[in-house]
């Protein structure tokens, strides 16, 4: 039975890995020129399941006033959200309560956990070399207040049988000893002590090399157009370069999703929401004072990650749609979290200045498996945890094509959720 994958990013590439290994005759098709080119490209290099939280909480319709003020702030409106963004936006800010927060966190803490453990099967059976470590993530937080607000997620954490441990100031420098140079207060950490970090552009590339091994084909450079639909089924994929037909379908084109399934009537709440990066060379004489894995910044929203001799810095998050143009002021905002943790460990003036469109829901979690199309299946909308979540979601999304139970529950994440 054949399967077409309409998207090479992480999620499209780990999603033929499994569908392969399964057995499936796998096509993967793609805009771009190779695989995880995208949002994939250059994210923030971590591997979180410790930290997969909604953006939707509590206590963001308060922090997103105060931020309107601010030139650093995390979260960026812009004029540019039309009709798609204000009813994200709304749908955001009903998810925003502790109920629902804390709901949305077990489900994307239980399918991150899944997948950590699929990933490190993977790795198991396969040998790729994408920069990784294996040595945690320290949540940095540079007041009191910050360290006090923490107690919530600890407790998400503690039920999902997630190994934490809160830190004081010393023993963050003793998790990463590049803070003691830091020029930044710090109150306290969290250190997740099974998260990882690497090149997810590099993982991506080395698993479309290992699947095409397998049997699975790769065609690059093809516009997806539409889908065909005749006596409720898809028939094919319209595409830059002719029909393509499978038996399945599998939409994993992150934020491009919506408007390929617009037509069809299906109507998924995901929206680009713009992420940037700098990819910085470490100073040679700096190697012992630059981060060992990843540090995240609570007060900016950064994360700070070790990629071999280099170091990503990543975060923000912009409201925009598909604006392209990178912005010098969200540049100045990496540039100033990293600086103040670990000051003169990088050459930032030679640094790479990136930004992506990553595909979130409202609520969080994100959109694994059928449609109201028995041949038509998702698997997008995973926000900044695309790379966390994807060995996960491909395996239930196998499992899901092959009619296994899925080794987790699937409830609050599929589309049906927002029937």
């Amino acid at each position: 039975m054949k399967v077409l994958i309409l998207g090479a990013g992480v999620i499209g590439v780990t999603s033929a890995y499994y569908l392969a290994k399964a057995g499936f005759e796998v096509e993967v098709v793609d805009r771009q020129p190779g695989p995880g080119r995208e949002t994939s490209f250059a994210n923030a290099g971590e591997i979180s399941p410790g930290y997969a939280s909604p953006w939707a909480a509590p206590a963001i319709p308060l922090k997103a006033l105060r931020w309107m003020f601010s030139r650093d702030a995390p979260l960026i409106l812009t004029p540019r959200l039309g009709w798609a963004g204000v009813r994200w936006l709304s749908a955001m800010l009903r998810n925003c309560t502790s109920a629902r927060y804390a709901v949305n966190k077990g489900h994307m803490v239980r399918l991150a956990e899944h997948s950590r453990d699929c990933l490190r099967a993977l790795r198991d059976e396969i040998r790729l070399d994408y920069d990784g470590r294996a040595l945690g993530t320290l949540q940095v937080f540079r007041t009191q207040r910050q360290l006090d607000s923490v107690g919530k997620d600890i407790e998400v954490l503690k039920e999902a049988g997630v190994r934490h441990q809160l830190l004081s100031p010393e023993q963050c420098r003793i998790v990463e000893p590049g803070l003691a140079a830091a020029t930044a207060s710090i109150a306290g950490g969290l250190h997740l002590v099974d998260d990882e970090t690497g090149d997810c552009f590099k993982f991506t590339q080395a698993l479309a090399s290992q699947t095409a091994r397998m049997g699975a084909a790769y065609d690059y450079g093809v516009d997806v157009t539409a889908l065909r639909l005749a006596r409720g089924r898809i028939c094919g994929v319209e595409t830059s370069k002719g029909v393509r037909t499978a038996d399945l379908y599998l939409v994993a084109l992150g934020s491009y999703s919506p408007a390929l399934l617009r037509p069809l009537d299906i109507l998924l709440p995901v929206y680009p929401v713009k992420g940037y990066s700098l990819t910085a060379p470490l100073l040679p004489e700096a190697l012992d004072r630059a981060p060992q894995s990843t540090i995240m910044d609570e007060h900016y929203k950064v994360a700070t990650t070790r990629l071999g001799n280099r170091i990503r810095i990543g975060g923000m998050a912009e409201i925009c749609g598909h604006d392209p143009v990178l912005r010098l002021s969200r540049r100045r905002t990496l540039e100033l979290s990293a600086a103040n943790l670990f000051p003169s460990v990088a050459n930032l003036r030679e640094a790479q200045f990136w930004a992506g469109f990553r595909p979130m829901t409202p609520d969080g979690p994100p959109i694994i498996g059928p449609t109201i199309i028995p041949n038509l299946f998702l698997n997008t909308g995973h926000g900044t945890l695309g790379w966390t979540m994807s060995c996960g979601s491909a395996q239930v999304i196998a499992d899901l094509l092959v009619g296994r139970r899925p080794a987790i529950a699937v409830d609050g994440l599929e589309l049906h959720r927002y029937d």
